[in-house]
């Protein structure tokens, strides 16, 4: 597997791609092509073309959540097709693959929208969208996680705003939606998420069950460990070592106290617009 990312918010030295508050990353596992997350903006499609990607061949686009930061990419990608569309060139519909409420509006303090905006009619007409609450498997070591049971306490979830369903009534969002990647392999498990809204150990814990491993390789994306109490640093901190994690790859949801605290207990990596990551 190959992971390159195509958004965060930092960049590395010499690389010259930009970075915005998002995430996007370019996943390659045996044939299949996998888009996770596509940022705030048209950015990933930017940095991707400059990398030498080309996002025509995409099976699969897999959103963590339905935050704006991870989702509303989508609307460039949209975009992109219809104009392929115009040009007459080929268009492949990938898969949309996230949790069931991830493509849900969500309003914050009643007026702002952060969720995902197209609608389903729209999104239905370029991907063949593959909505579930359960693991599901992209190729035979990538699973999707769904639903990310929360079992440990510390890891607690603050609602973001309300989700509004299609009556527009609306409830708190705890964001069930979060969810992540896994990829399974015989030497141990490299996990890929977003925001981990759900919990990194929580979905660490999962992630185990699913693969039917207890080994850790790697953890990449965001730990949603920004302006964190040193308690639940702490907690964090004590699972992953107590758990042998030896390499982690923390970004955009993640501020600079969090990598410090952490790498008392593990090896922190960079992570950057232009890194990328073989297993």
């Amino acid at each position: 597997m190959k992971i390159t990312v195509l958004v965060d918010n930092n960049t590395l030295i010499d690389n010259y791609f930009e970075g915005e508050p998002a995430l996007s990353f370019f996943i390659e596992e045996g044939e299949k092509r996998v888009l996770f997350d596509t940022g705030y903006s048209g950015l990933f499609l930017k940095n991707a073309t400059l990398m030498g990607i080309d996002p025509a061949g995409l099976d699969y686009v897999v959103l963590s959540h339905g935050h704006l930061d991870h989702t509303w990419g989508l609307t460039e990608l949209v975009k992109y097709y219809t104009n392929r569309d115009f040009q007459g060139k080929k268009i492949h519909n990938p898969a949309l693959l996230c949790h069931s409420l991830a493509l849900t509006p969500t309003i914050f303090e009643n007026t702002t929208h952060i969720g995902n905006i197209i609608n389903d009619e729209v999104l239905k007409k370029y991907f063949d969208l593959n909505l579930t609450t359960k693991p599901f498997w992209v190729t035979e070591n990538l699973v999707f996680l769904g639903e990310i049971p929360r079992q440990l306490e510390f890891e607690t979830t603050e609602a973001i705003g309300e989700k509004q369903n299609p009556k527009g009534d609306t409830t708190p969002d705890e964001i069930y939606d979060d969810s992540a990647l896994a990829w399974c392999s015989e030497k141990g498990i490299v996990i890929i998420t977003g925001c981990s809204h759900s919990g990194i150990c929580n979905i660490t814990e999962y992630a185990k069950q699913v693969c039917k491993n207890d080994t850790i390789i790697d953890i990449i994306g965001g730990f949603h460990l920004l302006s964190a109490s040193r308690q639940q640093l702490r907690n964090t901190a004590e699972y992953l070592y107590q758990r042998n994690v030896k390499d982690i790859h923390p970004c955009h949801c993640t501020d600079l106290e969090a990598k410090i605290f952490l790498s008392g207990y593990c090896n922190v990596r960079e992570v950057g617009v232009g890194s990328t990551f073989k297993f």
